[in-house]
């Protein structure tokens, strides 16, 4: 997809339409082979004003740095913000795809006040009777979404970078959990821990070869 910056367009639709409290849905962590998926939905205000919107950008295309500081913006601007989770135990009993709306759904039901509508990257949330639109690339192109992908971004690297600590030796606080050659070597060399995803390839094979 082209990139392009995220636009106001959907939420002010909405908001023609009635609808004052429209969340932004998204979840980051889905094609990792460890740790949690994790999701933040994020309620933000009519006017948006700061000099760090403009940098608003799906959060896989920023650098950490710059993460960092919008995560503290959008927190401090939004009307209201949640995040969900699902851990890796969840994802191997339910699959990924319902486990991460189920992280949405945990993230949705935090927001004070509740949102009137969502919009969602991509997913259609059945566990939830509220109006809701999918967007295919939400995270590029509506910013209530990409404002999401931040804060779950952020938070889920930095609960990595903890979980690093705790299981050294994988080099998660680098590649955050992802396929990289130096997870899948680790992974060959010392056997999956627990925080990985035994429903998950790599991992499976690797788990019936060294349990």
């Amino acid at each position: 997809m082209k990139y392009q910056k995220p636009s106001f367009a959907e939420e002010r639709l909405l908001r023609a339409q009635g609808y004052h409290y429209v969340a932004g849905v998204d979840e980051v962590g889905r094609g990792a082979l460890m740790g949690p998926v994790i999701a933040a939905a994020v309620i933000l205000p009519e006017s948006f004003k700061a000099r760090w919107k403009s940098r608003v950008r799906d959060s896989k295309q920023l650098s950490a740095e710059v993460r960092e500081y919008l995560y503290d913006f959008i927190k401090e601007t939004a009307i209201s913000y949640g995040v969900g989770a699902s851990s890796s135990e969840i994802i191997d009993t339910l699959g990924i795809a319902k486990a991460t709306r189920l992280a949405m759904i945990e993230a949705i039901e935090q927001l004070m006040p509740q949102p009137q509508f969502l919009l969602v990257d991509y997913v259609r949330l059945a566990e939830t009777n509220l109006p809701q639109k999918g967007i295919k690339h939400g995270d590029s192109l509506c910013f209530s979404i990409a404002c999401a992908s931040i804060i779950a971004k952020v938070t889920r690297d930095r609960l990595v970078t903890e979980m690093d600590e705790e299981f050294p030796g994988y080099g998660f606080a680098g590649h955050k959990g992802y396929g990289t050659e130096e997870h899948l070597r680790s992974l060959r060399e010392k056997g999956p821990c627990k925080l990985h995803r035994r429903s998950f390839n790599p991992v499976s094979e690797i788990v019936g070869i060294k349990p």
